[in-house]
């Protein structure tokens, strides 16, 4: 009787990394989609998130409140560089022999996604809040009104990628403590070899 592995650590590093497989994964598209997201939400916020009336001072078009155009330049990047991260780890996930740094690796995975969806959806409540206090007054012409949209549409989309990627997470968690577990009871149960 063959006892049951850890969650791929028998066969680790044994297997080439495959693109096309790695690619066409969900975990790796939501990640991907995930980065598109980020970098839609704080290239639109860079490239038109602020404009100048009369003077050379720049304000944000959510509402003339820098901390807005803060907010999601920074959460962009953050979860920007999160998934490049992410999808690093992914790649080398299978090579990881230990079951710890397996959980380790799924913990901080789990984290993340919980914290940057919980974090987007801040996000998208207080910059579709700040865009509806946002007269039309203040910009004129509607300079930056595409890009404002454009935000508060990706802050959407980008609390359902990362909380998706979150129970993807929480399921790998699981996983890989039953199979730990379950390791652990199979070798209490095998008499000694002789």
């Amino acid at each position: 009787m063959d006892p049951a592995r850890p969650y791929g650590a028998g066969k680790a590093g044994s297997v080439a990394f495959d693109p096309v497989a790695f690619f066409t994964h969900p975990r790796t598209i939501l990640r991907l989609m995930s980065w598109v997201f980020s970098m839609v939400v704080f290239s639109c916020i860079v490239n038109e998130g602020y404009i100048n009336i009369g003077s050379e001072r720049l304000l944000c078009v959510f509402n003339n409140n820098a901390d807005a155009c803060n907010y999601g330049v920074t959460m962009g990047v953050a979860c920007f560089l999160g998934s490049i991260f992410f999808l690093i780890l992914d790649i080398y996930f299978p090579s990881i022999s230990s079951v710890k740094d397996r959980r380790r690796a799924v913990l901080l995975d789990l984290v993340f996604s919980g914290l940057a969806s919980f974090l987007w959806f801040v996000g998208f409540c207080f910059l579709a809040n700040q865009w509806q206090d946002t007269s039309p007054d203040e910009l004129p012409l509607a300079q930056g009104s595409d890009a404002a949209r454009a935000t508060i549409a990706f802050c959407f989309f980008s609390i359902l990628t990362w909380g998706y990627q979150c129970l993807q997470a929480m399921n790998r968690f699981k996983t890989i403590s039953f199979m730990e577990d379950k390791q652990r009871l199979c070798q209490r149960a095998l008499p000694p070899s002789l």
